[in-house]
């Protein structure tokens, strides 16, 4: 039997026990005879019981055992496993050339089990990008004789908006995507009595997701690396997760360069708009644009000087009331980042991005990959290491059209 079977049983041998004693302590007497010994035999079930539970409960962990570090995280969430794996561990691994243990090793054996392919360096789960913390660049700045990490300096960084925003994210992908998407559809119309009905074909429109490859090199000094202090592990984290991330959140918004994913702006069929005359009446053509379209648009997106613009002109001229006020435009929230390119030219015009961001696409094909290596001649000179970081995704966009895109504002 297994251990909740065995457990079961006996809870109803103890419920037996319970009604022979309530039954004497009612009527306000002892056990009698035959009750006392089928109490007693009722007792020694339980004690064999117990026995065959510690058994099976034994045996149990030894399968769990037995199936090995590439299938334990079977038995656990996903999300408990990567809260476990340690960058530092990892990077501490590289630089003194030993293998991995613990969750990182499980981690890793994982991946590479359920993607079908073996990374360069260790894996590392993609989730470290939704990290916020700290970061730094020199280890001598984080050993002073009287370090408060708590009060480290912050740089100054784009916020990242795209992922927050609702992007759908395909983890664990192997070969090419492609999913089927409708074009056309039945076409009915009315006819006389005897009269032919019109032809009309569905006709289908595939979305793509092929591997686009982005990674970094950065180099860190060996002290930096030996450090076990937790915050470190939270600075070598970020430091390596948002220069992918910034890469990725790019590419989700603009993207369309050599070797990179097609983002939003990138994308052939959005709508488009015009804000080269900022008023309430072409903010309202935008979300028109939309709504004709059926597209169930959340918010805008936009550059902060965009952003400036659009919080200091009024919806008309004399009455209070301006085009964003309280973070919100004609009722829907807006968020701005550096993230959103200007439009180049002469003078720079900004971008107003009116979209719903769940018909967006994010395929992960690989996990952040990272690979430590301590014999570059040039880190070598120093005592430092150098690590390399990459990640394989795309992106797609399910429905062009659910996104009206205003690239004439003035700034």
């Amino acid at each position: 039997m297994r251990t909740h079977e065995i457990k079961e049983r006996r809870a109803g041998l103890v419920a037996d026990m319970r009604g022979i004693l309530a039954k004497a302590e009612g009527e306000k007497r002892n056990l009698s005879g035959d009750e006392q010994a089928k109490f007693d035999g009722l007792k020694t079930q339980i004690q064999d019981l117990e026995a065959q539970e510690a058994r099976a409960a034994f045996l149990e962990e030894q399968e769990r055992r037995s199936v090995g570090a590439s299938h334990s995280a079977e038995h656990r969430s996903a999300a408990d496993l990567e809260g476990r794996v340690s960058i530092l561990n990892i990077l501490q691994a590289g630089l003194e050339g030993r293998a991995l243990s613990g969750a990182e090793a499980e981690y890793a054996a994982e991946t590479e089990r359920r993607t079908g392919r073996k990374a360069q360096g260790i894996f590392v789960p993609m989730s470290a990008f939704e990290r916020r913390v700290n970061t730094t660049t020199t280890g001598n700045d984080l050993v002073p004789t009287d370090h408060r990490g708590d009060q480290y300096i912050n740089p100054l960084r784009n916020a990242l908006m795209a992922r927050r925003l609702g992007v759908r994210v395909l983890s664990g992908l192997r070969g090419n995507v492609t999913m089927p998407k409708h074009g056309t559809g039945l076409s009915v119309g009315w006819v006389a009595e005897n009269g032919n009905l019109g032809d009309s074909d569905m006709g289908f429109d595939p979305v793509t997701l092929a591997p686009k490859h982005a990674g970094g090199i950065t180099e860190m000094s060996r002290q930096l690396i030996q450090q076990s202090s937790p915050d470190i592990e939270q600075l070598i984290r970020d430091d390596l997760a948002f220069a992918l991330a910034k890469a990725i959140d790019s590419a989700l918004i603009l993207g369309g360069g050599a070797n990179e994913p097609v983002g939003v702006l990138s994308t052939v069929g959005i709508q488009t708009a015009n804000l080269a005359t900022l008023s309430w009446a072409n903010i309202n053509v935008m979300l028109q644009k939309a709504e004709l379209e059926n597209a169930p648009v959340a918010s805008w997106l936009t550059h902060p000087k965009a952003k400036t613009k659009l919080a200091t002109t009024l919806k008309s001229a004399g009455i209070a009331g301006y085009l964003l006020e309280g973070g919100r435009m004609a009722d829907l929230p807006l968020y701005s980042t550096n993230q959103v390119p200007e439009k180049a030219g002469a003078p720079a015009t900004g971008r107003v991005i009116l979209g719903d961001w769940s018909q967006v696409m994010l395929g992960i094909w690989s996990e952040v990959d990272i690979l430590v290596n301590p014999f570059d001649s040039t880190a070598y000179a120093r005592g430092g290491v150098k690590v390399r970081a990459m990640a394989t995704v795309d992106t797609a966009v399910r429905h062009p059209k659910a996104f009206v895109v205003a690239d004439d504002l003035a700034l």
